[in-house]
């Protein structure tokens, strides 16, 4: 079985925006060569999740995990992900497709983010 990976995040109309992103993308490649990794938009940007999806299940990729790059499981997470997931399955049959926990809500990235926020504040209290 060949994984796959997509970043999906929301997609702003200033492609500035993405650039935190793309680089998160650029890390994982480098650190897991691999596994084919994609970025995927819900809005304003490409390539959106079914694209993605496409090009990873055209490139031999039988399990996709989608890994939401939000903070929280909001609106988007929890209603219009599932279902661009249920279509990316329809229109790929036998492409197994996994939603992770939004990135936010994994406790190594909220750790990660505590600490960025004491560093900021140095060492005065």
């Amino acid at each position: 079985m060949s994984q796959g990976l997509i970043l999906f995040a929301h997609g702003a109309r200033d492609p500035r925006w993405a650039a935190p992103f793309e680089a998160m993308a650029a890390q994982v490649r480098e650190q897991r060569p691999g596994v084919p990794v994609r970025l995927a938009f819900l809005e304003f940007m490409a390539p959106t999740l079914p694209e993605a999806g496409a090009e990873l299940a055209a490139a031999g990729c039988t399990h996709l995990r989608v890994l939401p790059m939000f903070l929280g499981a909001g609106g988007h997470v929890r209603k219009d992900l599932p279902l661009l997931i249920d279509g990316l399955r329809a229109a790929h049959p036998g492409l197994q497709v996994s939603l992770q926990p939004a990135v936010g809500e994994i406790d190594s990235v909220t750790r990660a983010m505590a600490a960025a926020a004491v560093q900021l504040m140095g060492d005065g209290a």
